[in-house]
């Protein structure tokens, strides 16, 4: 049977070029303002999400950045620029890794950003220390959530940050009904995930793991368009020739989108953030 971090993988290499090709190199949610209202183009609501973060997180500058689940390294080249800083990213894709050296070596920022095919879980406090940790959409997929921010604690040097946006179930109580545990069941089935938890769940778990100044905010409603649009991009013509060269895998998470948007609409799936400093 294949572990989680082979079926993360297998989902990521098989579906990372028809994202790229219909998205491009940012493979997370947009930011439509905080009312979920700004009309804009996603391509640009996606780098604000990242702007935003930054933001909300308050930093500034940053030296040495880990970008722990990068994708193709959207977010690891943007920190990079930003802060004329180092950044090392990690995917667990071999091919993502590779499309994100050849975007490296386009943007002439190969000698700046290095991106990784290795599990993030895998990374020790000898390859620190960083100043700022950045997890854009990929805490979700770990299991062991309180050992990651235990790791993430261990990599910042005294005085860095962590920011984590993330997918989540709502806060509990009431606890979940069986008709919402039927719901996440298909989300975690067709997208690779372990449970959820709440955003409460994690900054309590940060806390533990000796974060302070921990910090969260549910931003649901600002990137609610998002789904909706890659609906729609998924069902166009030139995606769905590229659904079918990726296959089954592929397919079922397009179709599995319904279970996400209905999530959202019932209040289920919570997308938040969370900031940390490490003292």
């Amino acid at each position: 049977m294949r572990t989680l971090n082979q079926r993360i993988q297998e989902f990521y290499d098989r579906s990372t070029a028809l994202w790229l090709d219909t998205w491009g190199e940012h493979m997370h949610h947009g930011y439509y303002g905080a009312d979920g209202k700004q009309a804009k183009d996603h391509a640009q609501a996606q780098v604000d999400l990242a702007l935003e973060l930054l933001r909300w997180g308050g930093v500034e500058e940053a030296r040495r950045i880990l970008d722990a689940g990068c994708g193709v390294g959207g977010s690891a080249r943007l920190l990079a620029q930003l802060f004329d800083a180092e950044v090392l990213g990690c995917t667990l894709s071999p091919v993502q890794a590779e499309s994100a050296q050849a975007y490296n070596k386009a943007a002439s920022l190969e000698n700046k950003v290095a991106i990784e095919a290795r599990d993030m879980m895998s990374l020790t406090a000898a390859e620190g220390p960083f100043s700022l940790v950045w997890s854009m959409e990929s805490a979700e997929h770990i299991l062991e959530k309180q050992k990651m921010l235990n790791l993430f604690h261990e990599l910042l040097e005294p005085g860095g940050k962590l920011l984590i946006a993330t997918w989540f179930h709502r806060a509990t109580p009431p606890d979940l009904s069986a008709a919402e545990q039927h719901l996440l069941e298909g989300i975690y089935r067709y997208y690779h995930l372990p449970p959820m938890v709440s955003i409460p769940e994690l900054e309590t778990m940060a806390e533990t793991s000796g974060f302070r100044d921990v910090k969260t905010a549910d931003w649901t409603q600002a990137v609610a368009p998002f789904w909706g649009a890659v609906m729609r991009s998924a069902f166009r013509w030139r995606s769905v020739r590229g659904l079918l060269n990726a296959g089954w895998p592929t397919i079922k998470g397009a179709w599995a989108m319904r279970y996400m948007i209905k999530g959202y609409r019932l209040g289920l799936i919570r997308f938040g953030v969370l900031q940390g400093r490490k003292i």
